[in-house]
């Protein structure tokens, strides 16, 4: 009897421990919360909070020292912050059946107030001189060498330039160099810092952008396409106010989208952005 009751005890004492072992486990982090914990902690995520804080919405602009906050974190990424590596797909593209390299990009997170996507160039891809109504952007290159061309444009109210067509204007030439990484994050603002800008590939590169506000159609953010021609070319006889060296010129002629120009959306499958 007593091995019956001392059985039956120690029954009741194991039954207790596993029991409040089972009521530990469900007192502890699901895998959804050691999920959310593990995501706050990654770069990616770190740089998506910052973001949410910094831009305001349509019209505005950040403030500098949330700019330079910004800008420390993107100088900080590297491509395993996204899941990055030489290996992938993107980068090994053959392009359209014209030739013309195919462009990959993968958002990792859009709303009203900004967009975060990464762009993947196979050598020689080339994303045609645009531009960025109304937005500073952030870009930062993860991977590879691409050259950078960029315009900002002539203020006409202090430029007696006159315009050879409606579709063209005079711009100030603002980059026009060859990057490779890890370098510095470059930043655009609505009027300066090189708001139109052409990306041309020189090996398999990746650039972070974000965006903010990101473009929108329905807002009148849409992007415009360019072309650029010499100074000189269109140049007629009246003289310059402008106050900038001829060689820091250019006319950009708005244009049709290119139809080679091929850019395809995948998913982003990088350590995930948490939005709550």
């Amino acid at each position: 009897m007593k091995v019956e009751a001392s059985n039956g005890a120690e029954g009741k004492r194991v039954g207790a421990k596993r029991n409040g072992e089972r009521l530990v486990r469900k007192q502890g982090c699901s895998r959804r919360t050691r999920r959310r914990v593990h995501a706050a902690s990654t770069a990616i995520q770190r740089l998506f909070v910052a973001c949410k804080s910094v831009f305001k919405g349509p019209g505005t602009v950040p403030e500098p020292a949330d700019v330079e906050m910004l800008q420390l974190l993107l100088d900080k990424m590297r491509p395993e912050d996204v899941g990055l590596s030489t290996d992938i797909l993107f980068f090994k593209s053959k392009g359209s059946s014209s030739g013309t390299p195919r462009i990959t990009y993968a958002t990792m997170h859009k709303c009203d107030y900004f967009s975060m996507c990464i762009l993947f160039l196979p050598p020689t891809a080339v994303i045609p001189l645009h531009n960025h109504p109304e937005m500073t952007v952030f870009s930062k290159l993860l991977l590879g060498s691409m050259h950078i061309k960029s315009y900002d444009w002539i203020d006409p109210d202090k430029s007696s330039i006159s315009t050879p067509s409606a579709k063209m204007r005079p711009a100030k030439l603002v980059v026009d160099s060859d990057f490779t990484a890890p370098c510095n994050t470059s930043i655009l603002y609505p009027t300066t810092g090189g708001n139109i800008h052409t990306f041309t590939a020189i090996t398999p590169c990746a650039v972070l952008d974000v965006l903010g506000p990101p473009y929108s159609k329905e807002d009148n953010r849409d992007i415009t396409y360019y072309r650029d021609h010499p100074y000189t070319k269109h140049l007629d006889d009246a003289p310059d106010q402008s106050g900038e060296e001829k060689h820091d010129l250019g006319w950009l002629e708005e244009i049709d989208i290119s139809k080679d120009l091929e850019m395809v959306g995948v998913k982003y499958l990088g350590p995930p952005v948490l939005d709550g």
